[in-house]
């Protein structure tokens, strides 16, 4: 793909396996669905999300139920406060029967999990569905999840880099395993496949030491796509490296501005055409018949569903710090700041967005719990899309993650109201172009590093 604008926006879902959506309130709603435990309910969305045109759907995911607080999961528990948290390669096998053409994504840790694991789960998924699987590529994020896996605390953050580099350079490699044509299935001969084509990883590194090869073929996309949500420098400069599809957390549309420019920067410095990787923020997007309905839907949303506790909690977890001892009305002070590792960049993001020099951890906690997490789309069908065209026309980014404020019914909204004004204003497709995941992207299929080798050796 060349570095030329694409002339339509992307869309992904974001979900949860879960008893919520991003939005801890979700469960609350009067016309949330409640059977996150039936295999129908994500299937239904899913049918939804392609009547859509969606690119993709892809599952967030955390290894721990949140303890952080109060060294107790009580709390999270008691409230919703994302405490179910199914297995994803299962959800998403599920998924993949009832749906053709959407992409399919899950969040699998570099941190917790080994590569020979992921390597062959995405590969699984990626034959299994035609070519439409994606990995949300993450170094997870507090003691909780290291306290499920034989640990006492959390690696450190450029060591989890570390590792994550390496992590997916092995999966990389483990794909790349077999060559494109190494099955000859000669039934004549016997001979099912070609061992000159079948290759072992070998790898010895810090971390790992892998000898391969997967025992999963070359998959349809070659190597299934990449998603990552690194937000800190660590973080950006590894999606530079590794992703085809960079999700980002941005408060508002001149934030928005300032990231995608400098993250499109870092992926041409990293020696990759900015125009072949995807910068995608989430957003939320409040959709009614009416401008007055949606607003009322606004209203109930950030007034009504989200119990403080459950801020607090999802607070603790996504900062790995325990805030029991703090009322939601103390004041986020320096000495706070140096004592939370990892409250600084959502601190400062927060203050660009609400200009608070006095923040409290209320409106900090409500930042990672309710609607205020990212920007807000709000209105009819056609005023939403006017928003989203705004920014995509404004290079604010390629598409967008679209979080639900609820299941299915957010979604279902979308897809009734606004895909068909995307439509009209030829901003989305009215049907799927691909078989693959790549293809609708329209990213190309990553050739064989043998092939490259004597392409390059043969130039």
């Amino acid at each position: 793909m060349s570095a030329a604008r694409q002339e339509q926006m992307t869309l992904v879902a974001f979900l949860q396996a879960s008893n919520v959506s991003v939005y801890s309130g979700s469960w609350r709603y009067p016309s949330a669905a409640a059977d996150f435990l039936d295999v129908r309910y994500y299937q239904r969305i899913a049918r939804v999300l392609e009547e859509g045109t969606f690119d993709l759907m892809f599952f967030d995911d955390r290894l721990a139920m949140p303890t952080i607080y109060g060294d107790s999961p009580s709390e999270a528990v008691r409230y919703g406060a994302r405490p179910v948290k199914l297995d994803l390669s299962t959800v998403l096998g599920a998924v993949a029967g009832a749906t053709r053409h959407i992409g399919l994504g899950a969040t699998y840790s570099t941190t917790y999990y080994q590569p020979f694991h992921v390597a062959r789960t995405f590969a699984t998924l990626d034959h299994l569905s035609g070519g439409r699987a994606a990995w949300n590529v993450v170094t997870s994020v507090n003691d909780a999840e290291a306290q499920n896996f034989g640990m006492t605390e959390h690696l450190a953050h450029d060591q989890r880099y570390d590792r994550a580099d390496e992590f997916i350079d092995v999966v990389a490699k483990l794909w790349d395993s077999w060559e494109d044509d190494a099955i000859v299935a000669d039934r004549e001969t016997g001979v099912f496949a070609d061992p000159d084509r079948v290759h072992e990883v070998d790898h010895h590194g810090t971390y790992f030491d892998v000898r391969g090869p997967l025992t999963v073929p070359r998959t349809p996309q070659g190597r299934p796509v990449i998603i990552q949500a690194g937000q800190s420098g660590r973080g950006q400069a590894f999606a530079a490296k590794w992703a085809d599809l960079i999700f980002t957390s941005d408060p508002s549309q001149e934030v928005a501005d300032e990231h995608y420019r400098a993250q499109k920067k870092l992926i041409g410095a990293a020696g990759r055409d900015p125009g072949s990787v995807r910068v995608l923020p989430l957003v939320y997007t409040v959709v009614g018949e009416t401008e007055a309905i949606a607003q009322d839907k606004e209203a109930i949303f950030l007034d009504q569903l989200v119990h403080p506790m459950a801020s607090l909690t999802l607070l603790s977890e996504v900062t790995n710090h325990d805030f029991s001892g703090h009322s939601l009305d103390d004041v986020v002070t320096d000495e706070l700041i140096d004592s939370v590792s990892g409250i600084r960049g959502l601190v400062q993001g927060v203050r660009r967005h609400v200009g608070d020099d006095k923040l409290t951890l209320r409106t900090l906690a409500n930042h990672r719990a309710t609607l205020l997490q990212g920007p807000r789309f709000v209105g009819t069908g056609p005023q939403v899309a006017e928003q989203m065209q705004q920014w995509f026309e404004a290079r604010s980014c390629d598409g967008f993650v679209i979080a639900a404020t609820h299941f299915p019914g957010a979604f279902e909204d979308f897809v009734r109201l606004v895909v068909p004004e995307l439509r009209r204003r030829g901003l989305v497709r009215s049907e799927y172009e691909g078989t693959t995941l790549r293809e609708n992207l329209a990213l190309d299929r990553p050739a064989h590093p043998l092939a490259l080798k004597e392409q390059t050796e043969s130039a």
